[in-house]
């Protein structure tokens, strides 16, 4: 199914705020800023995350129908940080099991006072679907198909901007399963909209975008793709969404676009290395690599609960 065209009429109400986030392409540059501002406000110089009451009444349902840890776990966390209550939908038990569709189940749970949906679903634009067709309740997409994941990509951001202070003259390579990867789509999208023009994308040809992608680069030699990077994102290889023609063989992916501290060293010599997690190592990174000093992969998770804390606050209307 092709990636999902969202309007931003149904992301953001009459007045302009957000009350929905379902992806970041459109989503104008003061929206992403007032996120990772606020996300940035709730960690402290220490690197500890805020705890507060904002959101005391408030519910918080997770539908994950597809399987996760991060992203539901620092979803989970991000809600009671804030004092939301939390549901977290066992979905495996559930109705749906019983053929209720989908679209029941979420008015159901309307019913039952939820003010905040987080769904994930391997369909591209489910999320969508679902806040056009119901009203009073925001819909967070946490990854829909091969469409979008926006609180993974603000998170990067937010890393990134953490250590590089501006995306003006970034350098930014992306590594890896490109084709299958929402993770690439919505970071694309939102660094476009911050200010990154030199964008760079490199895999085996069968894991490109099939269609066109003006003002990107497109690499398929790691070496080269990497050359003088600021930031380095490599991607986790979505063994769930591809064929077993998309690479040759597992160790022949990893000795032509793994990245170990050889390669590294034709980034700038402050690269840092983002990966969203879970890793595969020895396919996508050496463990010297993903446990090495460029490497901030630990502080992605921080910030996705910083992130996911800002979103929730802001469609609550609290900012």
């Amino acid at each position: 199914m092709k990636p999902h065209a969202i309007s931003n009429e149904s992301q953001l109400n009459s007045a302009g705020r957000l009350i929905h986030l379902l992806g970041l392409k459109g989503l104008p540059k003061k929206q992403l800023e007032k996120i990772l501002d606020v996300a940035d406000g709730l960690i402290d110089k220490k690197g500890n995350l805020q705890k507060s009451k904002i959101l005391r009444d408030m519910s918080v349902a997770n539908l994950f129908f597809e399987p996760s840890t991060r992203t539901r776990n620092t979803f989970e966390i991000a809600a009671k940080r804030t004092s939301a209550k939390t549901i977290n939908v066992d979905l495996a038990n559930s109705a749906t099991k019983k053929n209720e569709t989908l679209m029941d189940t979420m008015h159901t749970l309307k019913a039952m006072q939820i003010d905040m949906f987080v769904i994930r679903h391997k369909q591209n634009g489910l999320p969508h679907h679902v806040a056009e067709n119901i009203e009073g309740v925001s819909i967070l997409n946490a990854g829909d198909g091969i469409n979008a994941h926006p609180t993974q990509a603000l998170l990067d951001m937010l890393t990134i901007r953490q250590h590089k202070k501006t995306f003006d003259n970034l350098s930014v390579a992306i590594v890896g399963d490109i084709r299958h990867s929402r993770v690439a789509r919505s970071g694309i999208q939102a660094m476009k909209t911050l200010g990154t023009t030199d964008i760079r994308l490199i895999a085996p040809e069968t894991l490109h975008y099939k269609e066109e992608t003006p003002g990107l680069e497109r690499f398929d030699n790691l070496k080269k793709g990497i050359e003088g990077a600021d930031v380095v994102i490599s991607l986790r290889m979505q063994k769930e969404r591809m064929i077993a023609a998309d690479i040759p063989d597992e160790q022949t992916y990893f000795e032509n676009f793994g990245l170990t501290p050889e390669v590294l060293k034709c980034a700038k010599p402050d690269v840092i290395l983002m990966h969203p997690g879970p890793v595969n190592r020895g396919i996508e990174l050496e463990s010297s690599v993903a446990d090495g000093p460029h490497s901030v992969i630990l502080q992605q998770v921080t910030n996705g609960i910083a992130v996911r804390m800002a979103v929730m606050v802001i469609l609550a209307g609290a900012f």
